[in-house]
């Protein structure tokens, strides 16, 4: 029997556990897809469903299938063997994404910077970007309940092609959503996630605006803004304004999982990554079984790759 116990919390036993572990990825599944029409725009959308004829077919999202890379590592070295370098081995071997961060580090790869140094080095642009939170679940999944344990792990991950807030904003996810099988406050979440992170770090800073904005009475559409011009002086497709916008989804939509991700991905930027992580976070705390059908009807259950090669489903 899985169990996983911490302080003032009940035992959660196998099933409980699996059915947090499905919400969470449908959840992502489902998040992602209704964001994605909407990626790299940079005015505010106005979304309440799907706009796309999916057919029972999810878009593909490599927030989801990069995490199928990492499992495989876990599956065939052991978790507790991984270190970073071996990641940067199954990201050489397995992952094909060329832009932006995973080409960074694959270059630096190739030419002898290996993890860390490949987040690190020549990666200015996109260093604190969101290719590294997206794909935290899969530790979170691994660890549930264990907010210290999964930071190693998203850290291991996170530095392959980020640095700095690129780094913390993993950490950040992680965090959050592995506490979020045994902690169903989305406030508590938060803070508890917050806790982990330098109080200073640009994503400290815009998640912090979040939570000023919503308990101050400002309608989420202002809010948004207020992160937006927090975050300026990094540009669009950054970590700690989209991260912003994710916690306002969470907050700003009282429980509610279809008005939490349409807010999120409301927002704009990296509406499938926001959308995404959103989903995922409520799919752990309510389980699977509570996920609103109609949401799930139209995308299935399969995952649909996009940057990875050589796996097979």
């Amino acid at each position: 029997m899985f169990h996983t116990k911490v302080p003032g919390k009940s035992f959660m036993n196998r099933e409980e556990y699996r059915d947090k572990v499905l919400g969470c990825w449908t959840g992502k599944n489902i998040g992602g897809t209704l964001g994605a029409p909407m990626e790299g725009k940079r005015e505010m959308t106005d979304v309440s469903f799907y706009v796309q004829e999916l057919g029972g077919n999810p878009a593909p999202n490599d927030d989801l299938d990069l995490q199928l890379v990492w499992l495989l590592a876990v599956e065939q070295r052991g978790a507790y063997r991984l270190n970073e370098r071996m990641l940067g081995e199954y990201w050489m071997r397995y992952i094909s994404g060329p832009w932006n961060e995973y080409g960074t580090a694959k270059g630096n790869i190739v030419n002898g910077l290996y993890p860390p140094l490949s987040g690190f080095c020549n990666n200015e642009k996109w260093k604190n970007s969101n290719g590294a939170w997206i794909r935290s679940e899969v530790w979170a999944c691994l660890f549930p309940g264990a907010p210290d344990e999964v930071m190693r792990f998203a850290w291991l991950d996170s530095c392959v092609d980020h640095c700095g807030d690129g780094i913390y904003a993993e950490i950040f996810t992680a965090v959050l959503e592995a506490a979020a099988f045994v902690e169903s406050d989305v406030r508590k979440l938060i803070d508890i996630a917050l806790a982990r992170i330098p109080a200073d770090c640009r994503v400290a800073r815009s998640v912090k605006l979040a939570i000023e904005c919503h308990d101050s009475g400002i309608d989420w559409r202002t809010a948004r803004n207020r992160i937006v011009e927090e975050s300026a002086d990094l540009g669009w497709f950054q970590a700690p304004a989209n991260l912003g916008f994710v916690v306002l989804g969470l907050l700003y939509g009282e429980g509610d999982f279809g008005r939490s991700i349409c807010i999120s991905v409301n927002c704009g930027d990296d509406t499938d990554c926001t959308g995404a992580t959103a989903g995922a976070v409520l799919g752990i705390i309510s389980g699977r079984k509570n996920l609103p059908q109609k949401w799930i009807d139209p995308i299935g259950n399969a995952i649909r790759t996009v940057a990875v090669q050589n796996y097979q489903l």
